[in-house]
């Protein structure tokens, strides 16, 4: 338990320190054809309420809210009309954190299905509690080798392409160092780094 923990939290803070991504950029990874098909959805509802209220108002039938509004038809379909776009808000932004869910995970290489079906089950129920828990526990994006570059995954400790070592440490206190430091910070030992490969 204890191993597993220790991996969990240096995952953490190598996506902390590698993945330096906004807030647009992570938007740009929702399939835009899912922001239109919620948009179209919203603009197709907006059509077929109002279209159908407007039709009940001339055969007489019952409209929104109830027939104290059939001589304000503006009223009533104004009424409508934000019905449809308070229910618009409330299911596009969990239709589109299930398409930005899905996204993320197959790019980190996680089961991209199962963690779109856990989000959608809990989110309903309990807000965004799914999405959180996606956030704390998925994995670090893939990144390039600094020597070979290669693509490798945040678990690896050696490039499998030219066995350089992803997870330096000092060689004095054994702490983990960052690629790019020249001497230990807790230490001060000087690190001596593989150099990169030529390029040809």
């Amino acid at each position: 338990m204890s191993d597993a923990w220790n991996q969990r939290l240096r995952m953490i803070r190598f996506r902390r320190k590698r993945e330096r991504s906004t807030f647009r950029e992570e938007l740009r990874i929702i399939p835009k054809w899912l922001v239109w098909t919620c948009v179209g959805l919203y603009i197709l509802a907006l059509i077929i309420g109002i279209t159908v209220n407007l039709h009940n108002m001339h055969i007489g039938d019952d409209i929104f809210p109830d027939n104290s509004l059939r001589g304000e038809p503006f009223l009533s379909c104004l009424g409508l009309a934000g019905v449809i776009t308070l229910a618009a808000l409330f299911l596009s932004p969990l239709i589109l954190t299930l398409g930005y869910v899905y996204r993320d995970a197959e790019r980190r290489g996680m089961n991209a299905g199962l963690w779109t079906i856990l989000v959608m089950i809990l989110s309903p129920t309990y807000l965004f509690i799914g999405l959180i828990i996606y956030l704390l526990v998925r994995e670090p994006l893939p990144y390039t080798c600094p020597q070979c570059a290669a693509t490798v995954s945040a678990r690896f400790n050696f490039c499998p392409s030219c066995k350089c070592n992803l997870h330096p440490a000092c060689p004095q206190c054994q702490r983990e160092v960052s690629d790019s430091d020249k001497f230990c910070p807790y230490c001060a030992t000087e690190i001596a780094h593989a150099k990169p490969a030529p390029t040809a």
